[in-house]
């Protein structure tokens, strides 16, 4: 799925970091209350998470194989 070049990996990871800050700062700037969009915010939230989800797996993918 993920090429295996870890320069690629790395560029990749600054790009899910770099959305996954914007979403927070998205999340932050909408109002809360009874007038807020729970449906748009609901999205934003799981599509964080999912960029968090990502992250891990290529910062995983950086650590190399010990054999034990």
């Amino acid at each position: 799925m993920y090429p295996e070049d870890p320069a690629a990996i790395v560029r990749r990871l600054t790009e899910l970091r770099i959305e996954h800050r914007d979403l927070d700062a998205a999340i932050a700037r909408l109002p809360t209350g009874p007038g807020c969009d729970e449906l748009q915010l609901t999205r934003l939230k799981k599509r964080k998470l999912k960029l968090k989800d990502m992250i891990a797996y290529l910062e995983n993918k950086l650590i190399p194989d010990l054999d034990a």
